[in-house]
């Protein structure tokens, strides 16, 4: 029997890229004003929600993970189609909507009790995630089973890094992801954060001032990452997320490709735009680096 890949919109893959992939995206809510709710993507685009909180710099906005009903749909269109469902989900450390698709599983199984459903929670989020899921539909299209690709992608989890910073402390406190007195002091001293995502939560990884060389770090500590691990670059799969400025996105691509080729024969990093479920907590200038292990 053949199966659906489904993510929720964390993964960032875009319409474009989902569809290429095959994969099924059920999207998140996006709120500017707390009450009025959107489906990102569907009914907000990601440029417009970076736009809205550039022009409005005191704004800011909040997700709502998908419903219950929203992965039922969903999942309840794939068991009609005859195919199993392998849906993979943003960690549990910064959402709810594993437990989401959970609930939607078990209704699921009480009508159809035959169907073959697998959640997981992938501990990681939004381009990290995306690498993931691209590399989960390329083990599909290679024809690997079900239960191979299931194996390999719990063996992936483990080796997903995002190294990244943001240009402004005030999203992260506003969502809860700092503690205000931090907030507060890095402010006055006009410092921003270097971070890094593993195991499904948000690590301090140093500060810096000038952003251009808060970039050159974010480049080092990869370069350390491996240095440190001992593993060959090249076992990877790199890209590079941006959020509302592309064309620093595709700068920071350039400058980190440059940076690879003096240890690695990495050739490739694909650009993708971070979308708005982790949007809200970075505030419209992120920028930074992701890699996860190949799949094959």
């Amino acid at each position: 029997m053949s199966y659906q890949i489904i993510s929720d919109g964390s993964c960032d893959l875009g319409e474009a890229r989902a569809a290429e992939l095959g994969v099924r995206v059920v999207p998140f809510y996006v709120s500017f004003d707390g009450e009025t709710y959107q489906k990102e993507i569907e009914e907000v685009a990601v440029r417009d929600f970076y736009q809205e909180m550039v022009d409005r710099p005191d704004c800011f906005p909040k997700t709502s993970m998908p419903s219950v009903q929203d992965y039922l749909d969903v999942f309840e269109q794939c068991v009609a189609e005859g195919k199993d469902i392998l849906c993979l989900c943003i960690t549990t450390k910064f959402s709810g909507s594993y437990n989401s698709a959970m609930n939607a599983k078990q209704m699921l199984l009480e009508a159809h009790p035959d169907a073959r459903v697998e959640v997981l929670d992938t501990m990681v989020n939004t381009v990290l995630q995306g690498l993931l899921v691209r590399e989960a539909a390329r083990m599909q299209q290679a024809g690997w089973t079900f239960e191979d690709t299931l194996s390999r992608i719990r063996e992936m989890i483990p080796t997903g890094r995002i190294i990244f910073t943001v240009a402004s402390f005030d999203y992260l406190v506003h969502g809860g992801r700092i503690g205000k007195v931090m907030g507060a002091a890095v402010k006055s001293l006009n410092i921003k954060p270097l971070i890094i995502l593993k195991e499904g939560e948000i690590f301090p990884a140093g500060i810096y001032r000038n952003r251009k060389k808060g970039k050159q770090t974010l480049l080092d500590l990869c370069r350390k990452h491996f240095e440190k691990s001992g593993e060959n670059p090249d076992d990877y799969v790199f890209n590079v997320g941006y959020g509302y400025d592309k064309e620093e996105g595709m700068e920071f691509q350039k400058q980190f490709l440059d940076s690879m080729a003096a240890y690695s024969g990495v050739k490739d990093a694909e650009l993708f735009q971070i979308g708005a479920t982790i949007g809200v907590h970075t505030g419209p200038h992120p920028i930074g680096l992701t890699f996860i292990k190949k799949a094959f």
